[in-house]
């Protein structure tokens, strides 16, 4: 397979499409109440873009650091799918086990279904990336 730094970016390009796309979903159809009803004393009334395709972006960079990239070397999707699964898991337990930690009132059950999600996320954005990522090479 070869990897040069153009497959690398077409690569990021397809994941940050992805993640985009399964995120808005989730933020803008699934969880939106439910975070209006948990966090809705704690919400902005309008997201920091900035602060959030900074984030996209970062995480994205490190799906494919850690999963995506060492799957498609292994030759191995349930390799690049168990390293993204546990990428989300840690990265999104980081965010939310930090805000039940220091933030008052934080919800407990946002804390465990953001969790979820991290993993989810991060397994589908992982999984279809690597898929491109084969189907490319």
């Amino acid at each position: 397979m070869s990897m040069t730094t153009g497959f690398y970016l077409k690569l990021y390009l397809a994941a940050v499409v992805v993640f985009f796309a399964i995120d808005m979903v989730w933020l803008g159809v699934v969880a939106r109440g439910l975070y209006r009803k948990y966090l809705g004393y704690l919400l902005s009334p309008s997201p920091n873009w900035t602060a959030a395709i900074i984030f996209y972006l970062l995480f994205v960079a490190g799906l494919l650091i850690f999963a995506v990239v060492p799957g498609l070397q292994a030759g191995s999707f349930n390799k690049a799918l168990l390293l993204g699964a546990l990428f989300g898991f840690m990265t999104y337990a980081t965010y939310d086990l930090t805000n039940l930690a220091t933030i008052k009132d934080w919800p407990l059950f946002i804390t465990i279904v953001d969790m979820i999600w991290g993993v989810v996320l991060a397994s589908a954005v992982t999984s279809l990336t690597f898929l491109i990522g084969r189907w490319m090479s």
